[in-house]
């Protein structure tokens, strides 16, 4: 009897083995298997169809094509400028007003994308 427990274990320790090992082998392939209820299929989505990644979404080329003011703040903040503010905006430049270091400075951005700084 003892025998035969153990030969039915160690026959049990060769199946898990072989069991795990082609486990791993399927889920490299990507092979999804499904015991028991549950499942049934693949799934299949109605409604809308996936976006057009080929074109821009509504609304892409109604920005504004210039310096932003709040990315102009933004730029303000990069060159260590506290509590920046907007002081003027024309077609060629922003001008951003706050504290430096040695005092209140002002910064001068072009009005292009990017906000390009073009003096202090």
């Amino acid at each position: 009897m003892k025998q035969r427990l153990a030969k039915l274990g160690v026959a049990a320790a060769i199946a898990m083995t072989m069991l795990s090992g082609t486990a791993g082998y399927a889920a490299a392939q990507g092979v999804d298997i499904y015991v028991g209820p549950g499942h049934h299929g693949p799934q299949v989505q109605f409604g809308n169809p996936p976006p057009d990644y080929r074109r821009p979404p509504p609304g892409y080329y109604d920005r504004p094509r210039g310096c932003d003011p709040r990315d102009a703040m933004d730029a303000a903040r990069d060159y260590g400028l506290r509590r920046p503010r907007v002081v003027d905006v024309t077609p060629r430049r922003v001008i951003v007003d706050g504290f430096g270091r040695r005092g209140p400075d002002t910064l001068v951005f072009a009005n292009v994308r990017g906000c390009p700084l073009l003096g202090r």
